[in-house]
């Protein structure tokens, strides 16, 4: 029982120190510095069990089927992803006219945005 308040302990210390969203194998390498032995699958049913108690919110990219996590009491915002490295950055703002992008007579409820480039380290 402690080991896993430890592990958990471990994945949200990673996660509240990381200003991005991770991939479970990043959160494991991470969470290891802490917690040698933490292994793929603790971690997943961490983050899993993280998203179900509204800690953490899944970050979904368009053409990839792996998650991203981040901490769920963000406000809005987008990401950026890096095209060399594959990580994944917040983006803190939103365009002002996503009404005015869509055809005449629709209705915006909801939007993401995703934009892809090289990060500052490896541009």
């Amino acid at each position: 029982m402690v080991r896993r308040t430890e592990q958990k302990s471990a994945i949200q210390s990673v996660m509240r120190a990381t200003e991005r969203p991770l991939t479970p194998q990043e959160v494991l390498a991470l969470a290891q510095v802490t917690v040698p032995k933490l292994g793929i699958a603790t971690v997943y049913r961490n983050l899993k069990s993280l998203v179900a108690d509204g800690w953490l919110s899944e970050v979904a990219l368009p053409g990839e089927a792996a998650r991203r996590y981040e901490l769920a009491d963000q406000h809005h915002h987008h990401h950026f992803q890096c095209r060399a490295c594959d990580r994944v950055f917040d983006i803190h703002a939103c365009p002002d006219d996503i009404d005015e992008l869509v055809p005449p007579g629709f209705k915006v409820h909801d939007h993401e945005l995703v934009m892809y480039g090289h990060c500052a380290d490896c541009n």
